[in-house]
């Protein structure tokens, strides 16, 4: 299992800051964290980059049992 990180919105629409979760690909990782954390969280996610073990990435990229993929939300401010 990967571990997922996430940060800002993302982590307050799953409620958590972080997860194990199962997948083959960074792709199927991040579906299983849209359908545990639903509507509100992939809402975010569509928005957010991505990265894995500290680069960013796309949803091919493989991911092994010691990686980490990052949920990281546009920030806004002022």
């Amino acid at each position: 299992m990967a571990v997922l990180r996430l940060f800002a919105a993302a982590r307050e629409a799953a409620g958590t800051g972080r997860a194990e979760l199962a997948g083959a690909t960074v792709g199927e990782v991040l579906a299983e964290a849209r359908n545990r954390y639903g509507g509100q969280f992939a809402g975010v996610l569509a928005g957010s980059r991505v990265w894995l073990n500290g680069l960013p990435t796309g949803e091919e990229a493989p991911v092994s049992e010691d990686d980490e993929v990052a949920v990281l939300p546009p920030v806004s401010g002022g």
